[in-house]
Formats: structure tokens, sequence, C-alpha cells
């Protein structure tokens, strides 16, 4: 899956559409004033998210985010559900 739009919305939410017809909105305030984050309390910056040449949400700063976590946020499913070839791998002890 390839993350092929972004737009910001109020509340530090993010509009995302996927090349696999998924799109919503996922709410990222909980991590804003954490860690990197904390820039986004700076007015103006959450909103310059733009996709970077890797197809990531990045904001100034050298901030970004995994679009394949993103996606999990979105659509509440685990690793395993998305990428069924997890399921096939041997466990090592």
């Amino acid at each position: 899956m390839k993350l092929l739009k972004i737009q910001p919305l109020d509340n530090y939410c993010l509009s995302l559409l996927y090349d696999d017809g998924v799109s919503g909105v996922v709410d990222l305030s909980a991590y804003v004033g954490r860690g990197v984050f904390a820039t986004w309390e700076v007015p103006g910056v959450f909103e310059q998210v733009r996709l970077n040449e890797f197809g990531c949400p990045e904001w100034p700063g050298d901030v970004d985010l995994c679009p394949d976590a993103l996606y999990f946020l979105l659509t509440r499913k685990s690793p395993r559900e998305v990428f069924s070839r997890l399921n096939h791998l041997p466990a090592h002890a």
C-alpha cells in the first residue's frame, strides 16, 4: 500500500488516501507536544505536512511518520492482517 494523498485538517487530524482505495481521517492529537511532535504546537507547523519523495508524511524540522503505521491506525488492522505473509514466517527461539 502506498500513501497517495494527505491533507491536514483541524485539531491535528490528517485526511489520507492510499493506493488500495482505503481513505479516511486519523487523529494525531495525542502526539502533540511529545518529543519531536512538540513542533506541532507552533502555529501553522502541522498544516505544512507534505509527502516526501519516499511517500512519507513529513513536516519541517525533519519530523516524519511511517505511512504503514498511519494505515494501521486508519484501518485498525494489525500488521499480520495487512501483510499475510507474516503469518507464514517460522518462529525462532
